[in-house]
């Protein structure tokens, strides 16, 4: 495994991350943090070292600077401007497809709370670049009307106790019809998957997903 800490300079933002790659990647996956987090998240990292494991690269990087990030602890003022994380993330976007050791690599994205809307928003701006897509928890509703336009595939996966979410994601999945899509519900799980054993079903749900999907473009059946 080659681990390296970057720096994605996006219109005046340093963005750190941490860049993780096996030695012959099936792909890498960009994680976009949910409101209140960090390329730090225990749980994204725990996702990201599954995805690791089974032969996919990642990238965790904060979609905040440090001084916006201070800002939104007492504003909360970045974290659903979806606007923004979703120009951020879609600058990762191309800087990973553009430049090495990731260039060439089929891309992935896993977003969390409202990074799931900018990880779909992005989808649906860069259809060439991304090829999957996976959402913890996530807002897929402030994707807004991008979700029309996603192409991906997108797994969007849902604690059982966590119900005002799951009606937000089941609202969302109707209206992807022009993406391959499915909502999983992971039983006994709340909205941060704390329970045990529910954030290895995650992982797992990740993993086959992205290993599915990531080489590949999936059409409508």
């Amino acid at each position: 495994m080659n681990t390296a800490e970057v720096t994605i300079d996006l219109q005046g933002a340093a963005l750190p991350g941490d860049l993780a790659l096996p030695d012959e990647p099936l792909g890498v996956v960009l994680f976009a943090h949910g409101s209140g987090s960090s390329r730090r998240s225990p749980r994204n990292r725990a996702v990201a070292a599954g995805l690791n494991e089974a032969g996919i690269g990642t990238l965790l990087f904060d979609l905040l600077t440090a001084h916006e990030d201070e800002t939104d602890a007492f504003t909360g003022e970045f974290r659903f401007d979806i606007d923004l994380l979703t120009r951020r993330l879609t600058g990762a976007v191309d800087r990973v497809a553009g430049a090495p050791p990731t260039a060439g690599l089929p891309i992935g994205l896993f977003g969390a709370s409202t990074g799931a809307a900018a990880a779909l928003r992005t989808a649906a701006e860069r259809p060439e670049q991304v090829r999957a897509v996976v959402s913890r928890g996530g807002r897929p509703d402030l994707a807004g009307a991008a979700l029309e336009r996603v192409a991906a595939p997108v797994l969007l996966i849902v604690g059982a106790r966590d119900p005002q979410v799951l009606s937000l994601n089941d609202e969302a999945a109707g209206r992807m019809r022009g993406a391959v899509h499915r909502l999983e519900i992971v039983a006994g799980a709340s909205h941060l998957f704390e329970e045990p054993g529910t954030l290895e079903q995650v992982t797992a749900m990740a993993v086959r997903w992205f290993d599915q999907y990531l080489a590949r473009h999936a059409t409508v059946p």
